[in-house]
């Protein structure tokens, strides 16, 4: 399959659709991480004593991972399916690819950002991001 290339008005009319899916992924990310955390802190009281838990009580928390996981997996898919390539769930960070003269490059976005101001190398990362031009 050959990876869609955008340019910078292209990536930022796409992300004011996506935009709510990005924002959904780091909210289900959020999500995630506190009912991991819960159901460690279940396990651990299991580990111990038990503590009155019942399994009814696992169960309910092992559902709510997995639906979880489920609903974040289905927001990162819909946005990998648009040709965005998403590089940090947490930080809603997510990467156009883009032409700039014979190189491909990425255009940088982040949840909070209010539109794409950034572009990078392919081998450079967030850490390498640089003003886009604005006639571009």
């Amino acid at each position: 399959m050959t990876q869609r290339l955008f340019t910078l008005p292209e990536a930022n009319a796409l992300l004011a659709e996506i935009r709510p899916a990005a924002e959904r992924m780091v909210d289900l990310r959020r999500h995630h991480l506190e009912a991991i955390d819960r159901r460690d802190a279940l396990e651990a009281r299991i580990g111990s004593n038990g503590g009155g838990i019942t399994r009814a009580d696992v169960a309910a928390l092992e559902t709510e991972v997995e639906q979880i996981e489920a609903a974040l997996a289905a927001v990162i898919d819909s946005i990998l399916s648009a040709g965005v390539q998403v590089k940090d769930i947490e930080a809603g960070l997510l990467d156009f690819p883009s032409q700039r003269d014979d190189e491909i490059v990425l255009l940088c976005w982040r949840v909070g950002e209010d539109e794409i101001e950034f572009w990078h190398r392919q081998e450079e990362g967030f850490a390498g991001r640089k003003p886009v031009d604005p006639v571009e």
